[in-house]
């Protein structure tokens, strides 16, 4: 008899374990992560491929600039401070010093068919906040039209002014107002861009094809 009980007990108890298994809360079910095509595998690895083989070159092509290079990700981002870019008195005209590091960048890019480049402009909070989008565009335009002289078109080139949604540091003090004033120049594959383009399509102005500026 007492077996007979102890059996009992055990099959109850396995019998509520089985429940209590099948029965967890949604959210600690394990998901299972959806699986990466192979052809965007592929792209992936052509992105750091070319990432590896030209961050060394873009970062010779800039030195002893004030351009600052950085890998994210399948990305080389060169940023552009405005202070020391841009003339003081018009604030959309790039001065002369800028010019050579930029077009030593744009000739690098124009020789690889399977690069294109998203110019981004950033702007402070310090002013009117149509005014700042405003300006930011226009810069990215500027650093653009040396982009489109070195042979980048429209299906490799765009820009588009963000204003002062994609801060850095903070807008509370000088040194982040000026680290927040800046144009950004995202190079990649362009198969990798349109992951670039949805990360940044909104807020702030229209992304624009650099054939579209005149």
């Amino acid at each position: 008899m007492k077996l007979l009980i102890k059996s009992s007990t055990l099959i109850l108890c396995m019998a509520m374990a089985a429940c209590s298994s099948s029965g967890k809360p949604e959210r600690y079910v394990t998901r299972t992560a959806k699986p990466v095509s192979p052809a965007a595998k592929l792209e992936s690895r052509a992105s750091r491929v070319w990432t590896a083989e030209h961050e060394a070159r873009v970062r010779e092509a800039v030195k002893g600039s004030q351009f600052e290079v950085e890998r994210r990700g399948d990305l080389l981002v060169v940023t552009a401070p405005v202070d020391g870019s841009f003339n003081p008195d018009r604030p959309s005209m790039l001065l002369v010093a800028t010019l050579g590091p930029l077009s030593r960048v744009a000739k690098l890019v124009a020789q690889d068919r399977e690069v294109a480049v998203l110019l981004l402009g950033h702007g402070d909070s310090s002013g009117s906040p149509a005014l700042t989008l405003k300006l930011s565009q226009e810069r990215a335009q500027s650093m653009a039209s040396i982009f489109r002289m070195s042979g980048l078109h429209h299906d490799r080139l765009m820009y588009k002014g963000m204003g002062d949604h994609a801060p850095r540091a903070s807008n509370d003090s000088k040194d982040g107002r000026s680290l927040n004033r800046r144009v950004e120049m995202f190079l990649a594959t362009r198969g990798s861009l349109p992951t670039v383009l949805a990360q940044y399509g909104a807020p702030g102005g229209r992304m624009v094809a650099s054939d579209q500026a005149k």
